[in-house]
């Protein structure tokens, strides 16, 4: 693949600010690793879309680590943590708060409003296909506007604020497919592995034994917040920029850049938030890199976890037993392909 035009220089105080980030993301990289055995690209790909501003949903069967990930990096990053398990009975209520009736004495009552867990800075939402449909739009707002609505009333979150949410692929009984607005809402979905023999070995190790791991923070929730902002000065070729243009109208079967596959089993593309998503997270991935400039191998880097939950399939995928990361990777191979030629 060519070497991408590189745009104008950054001024050498900002390249030297994002030399700084580059080094203390591998250092919260470390950090996290004390904890977390293996899942090297599970962790690099949370804490890229944590410093890109964006939520993840995290996928995968009980038992690997999903809770503890989520846990370990909220010490790592010295920020406020808050945790829902979802059930079928959770109201919006339970998650949001609500006004409560405060009586100060003769002729003196007031309501007053009683945060909930969503309140934080990093919310871990377990289970989150278990919620209502009810209780899952509650978070939409939160999500999307960094604010809730009670009352009539706004109640600005404090910022940053991310949502972390697990499902369990295969528990069907007692839950709710998520909606494709809330889905959307998430920058990545990320299907958590199984260990490898020699990673399940050293999680018995670690976790049978007397040792306690002790994790010094990395960012604070203003530290975070100023990286986030500075990581939005990288620039982006007009010729990458496109590129993501091309890439996400690749998912719509009605245009030109289509493949086959995608024309013959995809029902409904990518919206335009997915190439806001795949720039930012970009971004990220050009400074842990050491570039100063987003490359077209860092917009393709993430486009699985980007796209393989805002791509809906048609009737004939299922019924062909295809799935989305399949025609994904497909269409980037294709796209690789054409872009090394162009």
């Amino acid at each position: 693949m060519p070497v991408d035009t590189t745009p104008t220089p950054l001024p050498p105080e900002i390249e030297n600010e994002l030399e700084t980030f580059r080094q203390r993301f591998l250092h919260l990289e470390a950090e996290v690793a004390k904890i977390m055995v293996g899942q090297e690209d599970i962790v690099r790909n949370t804490l890229t879309a944590i410093l890109a501003g964006g939520h993840v949903l995290l996928e995968g069967v009980p038992g690997l680590g999903k809770t503890l990930l989520v846990k370990t990096i909220s010490e790592a990053l010295d920020l406020n943590f808050g945790r829902v398990q979802f059930t079928p009975d959770v109201m919006p209520a339970d998650l949001i708060g609500t006004k409560m009736f405060v009586d100060e004495g003769p002729g003196k009552s007031r309501f007053e409003f009683s945060r909930g867990p969503l309140f934080t800075n990093l919310l871990l939402g377990d289970e989150i296909n278990r919620a209502s449909p009810k209780t899952q739009s509650a978070l939409l707002e939160a999500m999307q506007e960094r604010a809730v609505t009670v009352g009539g009333e706004t109640h600005i979150l404090e910022a940053p604020f991310f949502v972390l949410a697990t499902q369990n692929p295969l528990e069907q009984e007692g839950t709710y497919p998520l909606p494709e607005a809330q889905l959307d809402r998430f920058l990545f979905k990320l299907e958590v592995p199984y260990p490898s023999f020699d990673e399940f070995d050293n999680i018995l190790e670690r976790t049978t034994g007397e040792a306690a791991t002790t994790l010094t923070p990395v960012f604070d929730g203003h530290e975070l917040t100023r990286m986030s902002r500075l990581a939005r000065k990288i620039p982006v070729p007009p010729t990458v920029r496109r590129r993501v243009v091309e890439l996400i109208m690749a998912t719509h079967p009605e245009t030109e850049f289509a493949t086959d596959e995608v024309k013959k089993w995809v029902r409904f593309g990518a919206s335009p938030r997915a190439g806001q998503a795949c720039l930012l997270a970009a971004k990220i991935r050009a400074i842990r890199e050491g570039r100063v400039y987003v490359a077209t191998e860092d917009i393709l880097a993430y486009a699985v976890p980007i796209l393989n939950h805002r791509v809906l399939l048609n009737f004939e995928a299922q019924a062909d037993g295809v799935s989305t990361t399949h025609i994904l990777k497909n269409l980037i191979n294709t796209k690789k392909d054409q872009w090394k030629n162009a």
